[in-house]
């Protein structure tokens, strides 16, 4: 069976993006809100050591906007030149109603993602991400993750997409890492009590 990891940037107030879908605020220390090295680097380390990302449309649109040329951009560093060929490279699974085509080693699925989360997660091999507030919601309501990554930036936005949805009950984890980054970025890692 397959660990599936939900692991993402998040506000101090437990937001993955504010109104209006914004992002503008995650990342770390940079001027432009660029994540640090450091952060850069384990969100490398953590890509590196799954077979499968699954998105959502939204963050699709987002990764699929800038990574298949990343390495290709004006100014970019060694790191995201690395982070751009492996992420094209990346197995990945898109869950969408709304869009008909995915390219870059992409599968598009339609129909139920529950379904389909469940059946890649009973399968053998390696550990797989999953990206995107709607579809980690569906996925956390339905008790298939595993592994949860919050890297809390020092911000607060007051509203937008929440990190986690609302549950049916409780669901008990266990702290297994905490890691400060430059610009009082805070990782924590949490795996659930099964």
């Amino acid at each position: 069976m397959r660990k599936l990891i939900f692991g993402m940037n998040v506000t101090l107030d437990g937001y993955i993006a504010a109104p209006g879908d914004d992002i503008g605020w995650s990342g770390g220390d940079g001027p432009d809100s660029s994540p640090s090295a450091e952060l850069f680097q384990r969100w490398y380390e953590q890509m590196r050591a799954t077979d499968l990302s699954l998105y959502g449309r939204k963050l699709w649109e987002t990764m699929s906007s800038h990574w298949p040329t990343g390495d290709q951009q004006p100014g970019a560093t060694p790191a995201e030149i690395e982070f751009a060929r492996l992420w094209r490279d990346m197995p990945k699974v898109v869950f969408s109603s709304t869009i008909d085509k995915v390219d870059w080693n992409t599968r598009l699925v339609t129909g139920d993602a529950v379904a389909e989360i469940a059946r890649l997660r009973a399968e053998d091999g390696g550990p797989m991400d999953i990206g995107g507030a709607t579809l980690a919601g569906a996925a956390m309501r339905a008790g298939l993750i595993d592994e949860y990554v919050l890297v809390t930036v020092p911000v607060l936005v007051g509203g937008g997409t929440p990190f986690f949805t609302a549950l049916d009950s409780w669901v008990n984890l266990n702290l297994v890492e905490t890691r400060t980054f430059p610009g009082g970025v805070v990782l924590t890692r949490y795996e659930t009590r099964r």
